[in-house]
C-alpha cells in the first residue's frame, strides 16, 4: 500500500487526508502540536516535530513514505524549509498544497506588507487594531505608542499580556455579522492580518471593507526554490496517489 505523509493542521490537510483514504492510501498525518485540542484527521496521525530536516530525513526512510505533501499553514516556513531538505537528501517526492492567497477589490484599503514587523511600523497613532495574526506574533506588536491591540486567537498567549492587549480567545469560521459587530463593539480602525486565504477567515476582511478599515496585510514568505505547488485537494490527491 502506498505511504503517504501529509504535513497538516490546516482544512486542506483534513480534506487529503480523507479523499487518500478513500482511494486505499495509508496516510500519516503530522500536526505540530502548537494548538490545544486540534481538529483531527481520519486516517494515523502524529503529534510534534521531527527534529529538522535530518529527524524527517530518518523518518521518512525509517516509515518507508513514498512522497510527502506540505499541507501545513502558508506561513509555516521552518516546516516547509525542513520538508524541503529531507525531500532532497532522501529522494522522496514533496508537494506544497497552498490555498490561494487574498487579493484586494473594490473598496478596500490595503498596505501589504513583507514582515509582521513591518506591520507594526505602518500602524498609526493613535489606532485601535483587531490583531489576527496569531498568539506568537503579540511582542511585535505591543508597547507601540498609542496602538490598542484587540487580539484574536485559538489559544492563550504565553504571559505576561500587556495592558494595551485585549486578548479575545475564539476559532473560526466566523460570520460578517459577528466581524462587523466585534469592530463596532471595540471601536476598531485597523485589521493587521497575514495572507492566509481560504474562506474561513474571510469575514473580517469583509466587515473591514465596510466599515473602512485600514487593512495591514503581511504576505506569504516565498516557498522554498524548485518545491511544487497546487492549490486544491484534488490536484494534490491525483499527485500523491501516484
Amino acid at each position: 500500500m502506498r505511504r503517504v505523509l501529509i504535513l497538516g493542521g490546516t482544512a486542506e490537510a483534513r480534506a487529503l487526508a480523507a479523499e487518500l483514504a478513500v482511494r486505499g492510501v495509508h496516510v500519516v498525518s503530522s500536526l505540530a502540536g502548537r494548538v490545544s485540542n486540534p481538529r483531527l484527521p481520519v486516517g494515523e496521525v502524529r503529534e510534534g516535530g521531527f527534529g529538522g530536516p535530518d529527524g524527517l530525513a530518518a523518518w521518512l526512510a525509517a516509515e518507508r513514505i513514498d512522497t510527502v505533501v506540505d499541507a501545513t499553514h502558508p506561513f509555516a516556513a521552518r516546516m516547509t524549509a525542513s520538508a524541503a531538505q529531507a525531500s532532497a537528501r532522501t529522494g522522496v517526492p514533496l508537494l506544497v498544497l497552498r490555498r490561494p492567497g487574498w487579493r484586494e477589490g473594490p473598496g478596500d484599503a490595503w498596505q501589504r506588507v513583507a514582515s509582521l514587523y513591518e506591520a507594526a511600523a505602518w500602524l498609526p497613532s493613535p489606532a485601535r487594531v483587531f490583531l489576527t495574526t496569531g498568539r506568537r506574533s503579540l511582542p511585535v506588536f505591543t508597547g507601540l505608542p498609542g496602538v490598542w491591540l484587540l487580539a484574536r486567537s485559538v489559544d492563550p498567549p504565553e504571559p505576561p499580556v500587556p495592558d494595551d492587549v485585549h486578548v479575545l480567545l475564539d476559532r473560526g469560521p466566523y460570520t460578517v455579522e459577528g466581524e462587523r459587530s466585534l469592530i463596532r463593539e471595540h471601536r476598531l480602525d485597523v485589521l493587521v492580518t497575514k495572507d492566509s486565504g481560504g474562506r474561513m477567515t474571510t469575514a473580517k476582511l469583509v466587515a473591514a471593507r465596510e466599515l473602512g478599515l485600514l487593512v495591514i496585510m503581511v504576505d506569504r514568505p516565498p516557498l522554498p526554490t524548485g518545491v511544487r505547488r497546487v492549490e486544491t485537494v484534488e490536484e494534490a490527491a491525483a499527485w500523491a496517489q501516484g
